[in-house]
């Protein structure tokens, strides 16, 4: 079983975002970056699938040489080799991003290729879809539990209310898959010493002309909470039942 997980590296989810003064890109310059959480447990469930079927995980990356450090995050893991497609850092539009992914892998024999479901910056929800559509693989979304029947067939399932959704794929196929199928490990201290010393492939696409074009990024308002003091003990009871029928709650 030869599996590829996509990462993307994005800027820590937890930071507090400034934009660049003409509005197009975020300034990063006090950020740290992290993979999105959708895609660790992408890395995750590859390491998984691996370890019970045999075979070999790969790791990809669109972005500048500093996204190595996330490649070689997932390496520390317990993933094989990583393969970086090197860009200036400026954001691929999907469609660029997913035929840089196809012209790096098409010539490979991977059984099935792993997706986050969707970026924690981004949150395109595309780029899985799109890669499958131009390899002419089966595509499920939405992913929380993988399990392989062969090196031919796998049962992917997806979560919904009162139960699941189940799925038969043919493989090769691309799976994307939500946060929560599994527990991301930490890399250990020599799976640190080891990654330094495993393979990651270097390429540079060529970036197409972009199919959307951005006129510009916007910071969400910082809006701020007021508080209400309705009364104390049972007195407030009163004063609660109002305000939640004015909100809509009963």
């Amino acid at each position: 079983m030869n599996v590829l997980v996509c990462i993307k590296r994005v800027p820590d989810t937890g930071a507090r975002l400034e934009l660049t003064p003409d509005n197009q890109e975020v300034d990063t310059r006090n950020l740290e970056f992290t993979i999105s959480p959708h895609e660790e447990c992408a890395v995750e469930e590859a390491i998984r699938l691996v370890e019970a079927q045999g075979g070999s995980a790969t790791v990809l990356t669109l972005g500048p040489e500093a996204a190595g450090e996330q490649l070689r995050e997932a390496l520390a893991k317990g993933v094989e080799r990583g393969i970086l497609l090197e860009s200036d850092g400026s954001e691929w539009d999907p469609a660029a991003t997913a035929k840089a992914i196809v012209g790096a892998i098409e010539d490979e024999a991977f059984d099935l290729v792993l997706f986050g479901n969707e970026s924690a910056d981004a949150s395109n929800y595309q780029v899985g879809v799109r890669v499958a559509q131009a390899l002419g693989w089966p595509c499920v979304t939405g992913v929380k539990r993988i399990e392989l029947e062969s090196s031919e067939r796998a049962i992917v399932k997806r979560e919904v209310p009162g139960g699941w959704e189940v799925y038969p794929l043919t493989l090769p196929a691309v799976v994307t898959v939500k946060e929560g199928i599994n527990s991301p490990r930490h890399p250990a201290l020599r799976g640190i010493m080891t990654a330094k010393k495993k393979e990651i492939k270097r390429l540079k696409p060529e970036k197409p002309a972009a199919q959307l074009v951005k006129l510009a990024l916007k910071t969400p308002p910082q809006g701020r909470g007021q508080i209400q003091m309705l009364g104390e003990g049972t007195a407030a009871v009163p004063q609660i039942v109002v305000a939640l029928k004015e909100l809509g709650v009963i």
